[in-house]
């Protein structure tokens, strides 16, 4: 297969280039750090694992890496075990599966000032997700939680919240947790969509079995439409946009 490139580089090196930069110049990782990784089995979070684990075998910083893969009961979508399985023993990155569901208890969160937002099926699979990997960071021992959020999604996040919240807020790069010595890192922060659709396409990647019910319906998706538009408007409109997002308030987080 051809792979795709961007500006004359190929998307394998582009890819590598932007996740270094992005991991020194907002120091997301450090000697002695143990980072769990939330591997979903998109192409996301698959790239995420392999770039950290190949770092992890550079000498310096030292730091291990732990990948884990949540299964909520409730939601009807698959992912193939066993490849992801075979990907983490590649990549060199223990992997741990754990399940868990959505029960009746109130979610309560700075996010859900509106309790429509506790009956949304995206929030409250997001919200128990998240609260698996702080139970299983903080069983590990782990100092920073790895989340395969990119560019495309710190945008779409910031305009959510302006439209939405009221809020001029994103996802940042790196984010201490207030109640917990725990760091959140988004090391493809700096990384296009289009850029990981290619690299996954190049490295052959295998697709999930059953997406996500609610994948192409969540308020996100309206969002990414609008954010086309933006683009017709002006191509370079995600680096002007990324760029105005970088002394700004940070996302709300749910309280665990």
């Amino acid at each position: 297969m051809r792979s795709q490139k961007f500006d004359g580089v190929k998307s394998s090196e582009k890819i590598v280039q932007k996740f270094h930069k992005a991991c020194a110049e907002y120091g997301l990782i450090a000697d002695g750090d143990h980072i769990l990784v939330g591997l979903s089995g998109g192409k996301d979070s698959l790239a995420l694992v392999e770039l950290l684990g190949k770092r992890a075998q550079i000498y310096k910083p030292r730091f291990r890496v732990t990948a884990l893969h949540v299964r909520v009961k409730e939601r009807d979508y698959q992912t193939d075990l066993s490849y992801l399985e075979q990907f983490c023993a590649e990549a060199k990155v223990p992997l741990i599966v754990r399940d868990t569901m959505i029960n009746d208890e109130k979610v309560e969160s700075r996010e859900t000032r509106d309790e429509s937002r506790e009956t949304n099926p995206c929030f409250l699979c997001s919200w128990y997700r998240r609260k698996m990997l702080f139970n299983v960071a903080q069983e590990l021992g782990c100092n920073k939680i790895a989340l395969g959020h990119h560019r495309d999604d710190l945008v779409e996040t910031m305009l959510m919240n302006l439209i939405f919240q009221g809020a001029f807020a994103t996802m940042p790069p790196i984010l201490q947790m207030d109640k917990m010595p725990l760091q959140i890192i988004r090391p493809l922060c700096m990384i296009d969509e289009a850029e990981l659709i290619a690299y996954a396409e190049e490295r052959g990647y295998q697709k999930q079995q059953k997406l996500c019910p609610f994948e192409h319906v969540s308020s996100r998706e309206k969002v990414k439409e609008l954010l086309k538009q933006i683009k017709d408007l002006n191509p370079e409109a995600m680096d002007s946009i990324y760029a105005a997002m970088t002394n700004i308030k940070t996302e709300y987080l749910p309280k665990l």
